[in-house]
């Protein structure tokens, strides 16, 4: 399995220290092109991933600015920041950004899933459009999920493999396809209905 991660940040890096310690192929993606030449050399941006830890995946892990390197990605995680608006509710540009990004190279078969904080409702709302515009639909050509975000940096008693994973898709189906991404390095994955669902 090939997983590419979109953002490269608190939550997208951790994300795919994990995957790669795994043995799981990861293409990671960032429009930083300095953030990006930085960690293809070895050189960790954020302090839960010491370079030590960066230094012993390099060769399971590809970084790039180029959103065309994902194609070859079984999953898309989306990971970008949702920086607070002056109404405290998430900015989506990023996110929005990205799902277009994602959908201009979208293929058959690739599990999608959003993991940038935001309100209940965007995941169908706004990306499902968006990655539709690729001609391909959700729940019927490419698996779509949400699945919040659960870090706290700074803190080593709550790992991403021992928190549960809260994960909801479009669909059953999709659910599932999410599910089986996560069970690669999660003890425990909770399924709830729909992606609107913050579970407990």
């Amino acid at each position: 399995m090939n997983v590419g991660i979109v953002g490269l940040g608190y939550v997208g890096l951790p994300l795919a220290m994990e995957f790669a310690s795994a043995g799981v192929k990861v293409i990671g993606v960032d429009i930083d092109a300095q953030k990006v030449a930085s960690l293809a050399s070895g050189r960790s941006h954020i302090g839960d991933v010491p370079d030590e830890q960066l230094a012993a995946v390099l060769d399971c892990c590809r970084f790039s600015t180029r959103f065309t390197d994902l194609v070859s990605a079984d999953a898309i995680l989306i990971c970008v920041p949702t920086p607070l608006s002056a109404n405290r509710e998430p900015e989506l540009g990023p996110v929005l950004s990205a799902a277009g990004a994602v959908s201009s190279i979208l293929r058959s078969g690739q599990t999608v899933v959003l993991e940038s904080t935001t309100f209940p409702g965007t995941t169908r709302d706004y990306l499902v459009p968006l990655l539709e515009e690729s001609g391909l639909r959700a729940g019927d050509d490419f698996w779509l999920a949400f699945s919040p975000e659960r870090v706290d940096p700074g803190r080593s008693d709550y790992t991403i493999r021992t928190t549960p994973k809260i994960v909801g898709g479009l669909t059953a189906a999709c659910t599932e396809h999410a599910v089986a991404v996560y069970e690669r390095i999660c003890e425990g994955v909770v399924r709830v209905s729909a992606p609107e669902v913050r579970g407990g």
